[in-house]
């Protein structure tokens, strides 16, 4: 019997190293992708994994569009990570968002990035909050917001003069 397959494909691991190299080296400017590093839940190594950050109503949001997975894991237990686009860098607060707001963020989502992602949500191409509402549980959601506790004596995402 074969052991059911854990976390992204070889495709998509080639897409991400891509798409790491693009952003997180060359800092292309790809329209909402950035680079989450967040450190591991068990190993507390560090992680990089391309996102798409959504803005709606003023805020942002990370969606899980392939639903649990490791960094969202990642994410909820630390609490916070850096969103990276080539040497620019922004620490931000994880926020899991529930019920209403995380409906929202995913029709939403799916709206603007479903070109890319939208076979991993079960929704049609320009979802209502009420059908993504159905959805949402699988999909874990973060509002993230600018973390400005110190760090090394600095404001955290401040950069170095």
């Amino acid at each position: 019997m074969i052991a059911p397959r854990r976390g992204p494909g070889v495709p998509a691991r080639a897409l991400n190293g891509v798409v790491g190299l693009l952003v997180g080296r060359l800092s292309l400017p790809l329209p909402g992708v950035r680079m989450l590093r967040v450190h591991g839940r068990r190993t507390g190594r560090l992680r990089s994994v391309p996102v798409m950050v959504l803005r709606l109503d003023g805020r942002r949001y990370l969606v899980a569009p392939r639903g649990a997975t490791d960094w969202a894991a990642n994410l909820r237990a630390a609490g916070w990570g850096e969103l990276r686009r080539g040497r620019g860098s922004e620490r931000v607060r994880a926020i899991p968002v529930d019920g209403d707001e995380r409906a929202r963020a995913i029709a939403a989502y799916v709206r603007r990035f479903g070109w890319l992602t939208g076979r991993f949500f079960d929704l049609p191409r320009r979802p209502s909050t009420d059908q993504a509402r159905v959805v949402a549980n699988r999909h874990p959601t973060f509002r993230v917001v600018p973390d400005r506790r110190l760090v090394g004596g600095r404001t955290a995402g401040s950069r170095a003069a």
